[in-house]
């Protein structure tokens, strides 16, 4: 095996254990963001309940797009430096 294919091999391992991690803290964060909107949606009624769920949303949202700004980040980071 040649050293450029194991650096390769171990290239991609590395990119698949960050992608991977992304994916958890995404899933853990959207998870946070979710429950948090629901509790103090359930503590009040009416248009403040409106205005918490709204927000939520828009925070899952932020949460979504920051994530993944994350990742095209890294791939082209990756790309510059190949």
């Amino acid at each position: 095996m040649r050293e450029d294919d194991n650096n390769d091999e171990q290239s991609n391992d590395a990119d698949r254990t960050w992608l991977l991690s992304r994916i958890l803290l995404t899933w853990g964060e959207l998870t946070v963001v979710v429950f948090a909107g629901a509790i103090l949606g359930g503590m009040v009624s009416g248009p403040p309940k409106l205005i918490i769920s709204l927000g939520a949303a828009l925070a899952s949202v932020g949460v979504l797009l920051y994530n993944v700004d994350q990742l095209i980040q890294k791939r082209l980071s990756d790309i510059k430096t190949e």
